[in-house]
C-alpha cells in the first residue's frame, strides 16, 4: 500500500542564501524514487506518495539528499496524511471564523511536553493565545505571524532546542491536508 506524505522543509527560500527551486526539489525527490511529487508554494512543501520507510526514515533521507545537492543543511518534517488531517481536525481555535494569517501550526519533529512552555506568560500576550497538540502547536495571532511577540517568544532557542520546528499559516495547513488526500 502507498502512503501520501507531506515533507515540509524549514527556513527555505525566506531570503539569504537557502535558495531551494521547487522544480529542482521535485526533480531531487523523484531521484530518490519517491512517486507523485509536487510541491505548493516556494516555501518548502512536497507531497509524494512512497511505499517505503517510515516519516523519520524519509525525512532523513530528504535531508541528506538537500544538504548533497543543494549545499546546506535544511530540517525536514515528513508526515502522512492522516496526521496532517488529525491536526487540523484538532486545532482548538475556530479556524473557520478566522483568517488564515491569524492561525499558524508549527509541526515538530518529536513529541513536546507542556512543561517546555510552563515560563510563557499567556496572560500578558493576550489576546494572542498558543496550545499544544500532537507534535504540533497552535498560534492565534490576530495581527499576525510578523507582529506577533508571543510567536517571538516561543520561537526562542531555548524552547525549540533538540526539535525540528517549521511553523505553516492555516492556509497551507489546509492545502496539505488537501494534497495528501488519496483519490478514491
Amino acid at each position: 500500500m502507498t502512503t501520501t506524505y507531506a515533507a515540509l522543509l524549514r527556513g527555505i527560500n525566506v531570503g539569504g542564501s537557502r535558495k531551494v527551486p521547487m522544480a529542482a526539489l521535485r526533480t531531487l525527490l523523484e531521484g530518490l524514487g519517491l512517486a507523485d511529487v509536487r510541491t505548493y508554494l516556494q516555501s518548502g512543501q512536497a507531497v509524494f506518495s512512497g511505499g517505503h520507510g517510515d516519516e523519520e526514515s524519509l525525512a532523513a533521507e530528504i535531508t541528506a539528499a538537500v544538504e548533497k545537492h543543494f549545499g546546506f543543511a535544511v530540517g525536514v518534517i515528513v508526515r502522512d496524511h492522516a496526521y496532517l488531517e488529525a491536526v487540523a481536525d484538532a486545532c482548538p481555535f475556530p479556524a473557520a471564523e478566522l483568517e488564515a494569517k491569524q492561525l499558524h501550526v508549527t509541526y515538530f519533529s518529536t513529541p513536546v511536553e507542556a512543561g517546555r512552555y510552563a515560563g510563557i506568560d499567556r496572560a500578558a500576550h493576550l489576546p494572542e493565545e498558543f496550545a499544544l497538540g500532537d507534535r504540533a502547536l497552535y498560534l492565534y495571532a490576530p495581527e499576525g505571524l510578523g507582529r506577533s511577540k508571543l510567536a517571538e517568544q516561543l520561537a526562542k532557542p531555548r524552547l525549540t532546542k533538540g526539535l525540528i520546528a517549521t511553523t505553516r499559516n492555516w492556509n497551507t495547513v489546509v492545502k496539505l491536508v488537501e494534497m495528501t488526500r488519496r483519490p478514491g
